[in-house]
């Protein structure tokens, strides 16, 4: 059996939380080659259009974890009985280079997958996504299930085809994601042109915007998502915008209307299942958000992540 002994939280009985390393979630840190599920970030914002700040979220979120638990209070599971995690780092970027960003991240990424691990990321802004999708691939197009208040499939902004509004478009061009298994929930917010969701439309991409989901409940909109994705691998992409800026301010492009925190946890609890082979939650800009809540916020999201993570790759208990 695995020795699980060394993949702990800090005991806040013995370490308070405002002390010792910030890492994620009071893990150790490690190798991707010693655990089951790397915890990672991406310093990274340079695919940002308007309001800046991303690239601070790896490690605000961490510092925010110190008050993640051990163990979920509604399931009574903890991950880390069942899974070797850890904190394995940064991804390496290059701040004055978004092209060479794209490179380093996407190498990275290839050597967490090469190693075994599957990767749990803190963003950075959106088009993270793209170059984490093209480490992990392995030749076949996978599923994705996307929480956001916006599409990202536009094609380019400013003449750039690489920025946080075209991840997802890039994806499925390049052959990393199945449109046809693909599901993008939460959508909200005026547009800039009626066209701006016909390629999404076009390519079979199901779009469930912010009055269906609010019209049909989480439960029912999340069997469907499940439906969508099937047995195979799956990737999770949320964005903390998808949240209603009343609850999580500290973001690049606020839309209000959006989910509470409680209906956010609920969506990602409905998870279960799933054949995940990767998460990410970005857009977390502590510089928008003095109070912390915002990356407070992603941190016990991404340990809801990390719950239904432990059951895709450990199995059910």
């Amino acid at each position: 059996m695995t020795d699980l002994s060394r993949f702990q939280p800090l005991d806040s009985g013995a370490v308070p939380r405002f002390a010792g390393p910030a890492t994620f979630m009071r893990l150790p840190v490690a190798e991707p080659a010693e655990v089951d599920v790397a915890l990672l970030g991406i310093p990274f914002d340079g695919g940002t259009t308007n309001r800046t700040g991303a690239r601070h979220g790896p490690r605000e979120i961490r510092n925010q974890s110190s008050l993640v638990r051990r163990v979920h209070h509604a399931t009574l599971a903890s991950p880390f009985d069942r899974l070797r995690v850890a904190d394995c780092g940064d991804a390496p970027v290059n701040p004055v280079d978004p092209a060479e960003s794209i490179e380093l991240i996407a190498g990275f990424y290839a050597s967490v997958r090469d190693a075994g691990a599957v990767p749990l990321t803190a963003g950075g802004d959106h088009l993270v996504t793209l170059p984490i999708l093209r480490g992990l691939h392995r030749g076949r197009p996978r599923g994705l299930i996307h929480f956001d208040a916006h599409s990202d499939t536009y094609d380019e902004f400013f003449g750039n085809r690489y920025n946080h509004g075209t991840p997802f478009r890039r994806a499925i061009e390049e052959g990393l994601l199945d449109p046809k298994r693909m599901v993008q929930i939460g959508l909200r917010g005026a547009i800039s042109d009626a066209a701006n969701y016909d390629f999404a439309k076009g390519v079979g991409l199901r779009q469930i915007f912010i009055e269906e989901l609010m019209a049909r409940g989480v439960a029912d909109v999340m069997a469907e998502a499940r439906d969508i994705v099937g047995a195979e691998e799956t990737y999770v992409s949320f964005d903390i915008d998808v949240i209603d800026p009343a609850f999580a301010p500290g973001t690049g492009t606020p839309e209000i209307g959006g989910v509470s925190t409680f209906q956010a946890q609920a969506l990602v609890r409905e998870l279960a299942g799933v054949a995940i082979v990767g998460a990410d939650l970005v857009e977390v800009s502590p510089p928008l958000d003095p109070t912390g809540i915002t990356a407070l916020t992603g941190a016990t999201m991404m340990f809801e992540l990390l719950c239904v993570m432990a059951e895709a790759v450990a199995g059910p208990l």
